[in-house]
């Protein structure tokens, strides 16, 4: 029994109905990262990192600092630097169990991102972890990636959704703020949506590294 009535449960069928990919879209798939992959990944100032729990339970992490904040240590290893969150550690509860990760790299204003897959892992090491120093501050984590797969990803999706286009953007007028969202989320005792909105804006700029 699944949630919809017709869905497609083969790679056969899958095929069937999307055909093959080109034989650019199949080239074009590194196992490391050459010099032009460095070069996205040095530009980048946000990513978006895909986990699973050894039982399935997914979660897509956004990382975001400086353009360059993840460090290139060579054409095999990442390392992404663990800013201050909200402590939840969803990606990193899941790498303890499964090591393996994907992630989308971002560069503002390009419409193709960079793909990247592999094993992900908590790192504490010392000298890695100083250079990711931001104003002063060392964190505590890093998450290293080992390289398995890295491509280059076409730009339909952002040329669909208009997403660097201000002029598509839709309208927030109407939208709930995320303190009202979160407010009737969890209704917490004694506060109202303006304090709600207030702790927000405090944990934004309190500690960002």
């Amino acid at each position: 029994m699944t949630a919809f009535q017709k869905p497609v449960t083969t790679e056969a069928e899958l095929r069937d109905l999307i055909g093959e990919p080109s034989a650019l879209s199949l080239a074009k798939q590194l196992g490391t990262l050459d010099v032009h992959c460095r070069e996205f990944i040095a530009r980048s100032p946000f990513l978006l990192l895909a986990t699973s729990s050894a039982s399935g339970h997914c979660d897509v992490s956004p990382k975001g600092d400086a353009p360059g904040f993840v460090l290139v240590l060579d054409e095999r290893r990442l390392l992404i630097p663990d800013r201050p969150g909200n402590k939840r550690l969803d990606g990193m509860r899941n790498l303890l169990q499964n090591p393996h990760v994907g992630l989308i790299f971002l560069i503002p204003g390009l419409e193709e991102t960079l793909r990247v897959n592999g094993r992900g892992w908590i790192v504490r090491d010392e000298d890695l972890l100083a250079r990711c120093e931001v104003k002063g501050k060392v964190p505590s984590l890093a998450i290293g990636i080992e390289v398995e797969e890295a491509f280059i990803h076409c730009a339909k999706a952002f040329k669909r959704s208009g997403l660097w286009e201000p002029e598509r953007w839709p309208d927030l007028g109407g939208l709930a703020s995320p303190a009202k969202m979160l407010y009737d989320q969890t209704r917490p005792p004694g506060t109202t949506v303006e304090d709600m909105d207030r702790a927000l804006q405090e944990s934004y700029t309190k500690r960002l590294y």
